[in-house]
């Protein structure tokens, strides 16, 4: 019998409309003269063209842009060293490691920013740029080793040990098969690990000096004196930025799971 019930998409639509329909409103009041976000004096470009003169703010921005690039930059390095690593190595305790490794994500931020904010103090690292990149590389080493991980178990081995057949050395087979393939996770591990890092507040509060200030910061700080609809303009422009880089992280992964799919029917 065929289920006539709408409840569904009921419970869908009331669903996205928590979800959207607060981000619907902010981008639309980030278009408004009034200075006031309840009341509607009409369309204009005002607040974006503010955004632009404010140079606190588009510091902040830089420096969050300059952080999220660095640490999933580095991230991608360690978490696709780390996972090439623990395919190729049958260790007794590799289970273990594994779930180290991921341990971060699951973590509570408060509870890395205060062990983060402990360890630099007892290093003596004056808090600043340097300290921001290491625990943002530390928090975004996970999603890049798991969809590497992830990539690598799909993967055919035979590509690589033929490599090694023909006369490559391991670290040839690395850099011309394993690398080539595994990229597009790589790819979408550093998308998602800059979106982390570029919208993370908690952690960088504990860790960051006084002279880096990060956007989320910036603008949690603004919080306390009145969020003027500037914030509105720049979260709109961020929030756009968010849903590019997640097509791109989509993109990426649909190709990834073709070419897997491709390689699969060669066989």
């Amino acid at each position: 019998m065929k289920n006539r019930t709408k409840l569904p998409n009921v419970y869908l639509g009331a669903a996205l409309a928590v979800m959207y329909l607060p981000i619907l409103i902010v981008i639309i009041y980030s278009f408004n003269q009034s200075k006031i976000n309840s009341v509607w004096d009409g369309f204009s470009f005002k607040w974006y063209t503010e955004l632009f003169r404010d140079e606190a703010l588009l510091g902040a921005l830089v420096n969050s842009i300059v952080l999220a690039s660095l640490s999933s930059l580095a991230a991608a390095v360690i978490g696709t060293l780390g996972a090439v690593g623990m395919a190729r190595t049958k260790l007794p305790g590799s289970g273990v490691i594994e779930y180290l490794s991921t341990l971060p994500i699951m973590i509570p931020e408060i509870i890395l920013g205060i062990v983060f904010l402990i360890f630099f103090s007892l290093l003596g690292l004056p808090f600043g740029m340097l300290t921001l990149l290491i625990a943002h590389t530390a928090f975004c080493i996970p999603y890049v080793f798991m969809l590497v991980k992830a990539r690598l178990a799909g993967m055919d081995k035979s590509l690589a040990e033929a490599a090694r057949d023909l006369g490559a050395t391991g670290f040839r087979a690395l850099l011309d098969i394993t690398l080539p393939l595994v990229l597009p996770a790589v790819a979408s591990g550093m998308l998602l690990a800059f979106a982390m890092s570029l919208d993370d507040v908690v952690i960088s509060i504990f860790v960051t000096g006084v002279n880096t200030i990060t956007l989320p910061i910036k603008i949690y700080t603004q919080l306390k004196t009145g969020v003027t609809p500037k914030i509105n303009a720049l979260c709109t422009l961020l929030f756009t930025a968010t849903v590019v880089i997640g097509f791109l992280t989509m993109y990426l992964k649909k190709n990834s799971d073709k070419k897997l799919t491709i390689q699969e029917a060669k066989k």
